[in-house]
């Protein structure tokens, strides 16, 4: 590449990111930051309940400027170093830094996506085993398994709220709550019935098999929540917890669950050895739900969840994962599909959720 050319792809450069600048309101950001900081000094702040809440938006807000910052000054050091005699191997190392920030570039441009009123909060996602027993109660267990390695490779943090065993083998359902970056931004586009084609390993026949699993991802609404929950409209149900745990699931008989009767919804607990807290958190987990209930973006896809089961069909499937007699996932909504099922079972999942960002955008 002669220098020509790269002073032309470092102003392109500059232009994509004086547009992000714009589209990421950079300013106001910083404006922000400097507010919420200087409230956060402020004596009684660790007594205020969302104290916790604010420094996690500061990190967010820093996150997003920092990687601004960054990358405005890589190209203008790019920029100054244009103006040097350089030798191939100049040459070379500052072709790769403009890979490098066009790939950082694109990341940050994912930004611009995740700007829905939920989009940063921490996030719910539930799978649910459809019918046929086994089978699909392997299904989950195998979605599960790949979200939570999705979640190891990405820096995100989880705790298994609750988890329902098969009986034989594999999950009914289980409840993840993640924090991380934008975690609902990413995840939301889960929501929907996954369906599974295989060789059945249960299947002494060795026959193909069709199985589906739905997932269903809610934010935690950290907001004060106007939702009123009679106690007359639940069903409290106790009960011990099922599997070895993993991450923080207790086995004793505290576990909680609560049906809301008047919707048919129903949260579980098993996170914690207190009945009580267990409940706690289940009620929590009912009311967002219920304050989703009323917002237009998810109306439709809660209202679809009826007890614990999701309506899991043949023409309902947002995604196919198909093992034979060939390999292939793909998305019905953005037709982004790879032949690498292995890796995508392992946790390899963000071109999907990042394919669904720009789609839906």
């Amino acid at each position: 590449m002669e220098t020509k050319d790269i002073e032309k792809k470092i102003n392109e450069f500059i232009e994509l990111l004086n547009d992000l600048k714009n589209k990421l309101d950079i300013d106001s950001k910083i404006t922000k930051i400097k507010e919420l900081e200087s409230f956060s000094m402020q004596e009684d702040f660790w007594a205020i309940k969302e104290s916790k809440e604010i420094l996690e938006n500061i990190k967010k807000l820093k996150d997003i400027v920092e990687s601004y910052n960054e990358l405005n000054d890589s190209l203008n050091t790019i920029k100054e170093m244009l103006s040097l005699n350089l030798n191939n191997e100049d040459i070379n190392s500052i072709e790769s830094e403009l890979n490098n920030i066009e790939k950082k570039i694109n990341d940050l441009k994912l930004s611009t996506f995740l700007n829905g009123e939920f989009d940063s909060n921490n996030a719910y996602i539930e799978i649910h085993s459809g019918a046929g027993g086994t089978e699909s109660n392997d299904w989950a267990n195998m979605l599960f398994r790949m979200y939570t390695r999705f979640f190891e490779k990405n820096n995100y943090t989880y705790e298994i709220v609750s988890k329902s065993d098969g009986e034989e083998v594999g999950i009914k359902g289980v409840i993840i709550f993640v924090k991380g970056y934008y975690p609902f931004g990413y995840l939301k586009g889960e929501t929907g019935v996954h369906r599974l084609v295989r060789i059945s390993p249960f299947d002494s026949n060795k026959r193909r098999h069709t199985s589906f699993a739905s997932v269903l991802v809610t934010p935690e609404i950290t907001k004060n929540l106007e939702v009123e929950v009679k106690e007359s409209d639940l069903k409290i149900d106790v009960y011990r917890s099922s599997g070895a745990g993993g991450q923080g699931v207790n086995t004793t008989d505290s576990a909680v669950r609560i049906t809301h009767l008047p919707t048919g919804i129903v949260t579980s607990c098993q996170l914690s050895r207190s009945q009580i807290k267990n409940k706690e958190r289940a009620l929590e987990m009912l009311k967002n739900k219920l304050f989703i209930m009323n917002q237009n973006e998810f109306n439709d896809k809660v209202k679809e969840l009826k007890g614990e089961v999701m309506d899991v069909n043949f023409g309902s499937a947002i995604r196919s994962y198909v093992m034979c007699p060939y390999t292939l996932v793909k998305d019905t909504r953005t037709n982004y599909e790879t032949a690498s099922v292995d890796k995508v079972l392992d946790g390899d999942i963000k071109n999907f959720l990042e394919e669904y960002l720009r789609k839906g955008n």
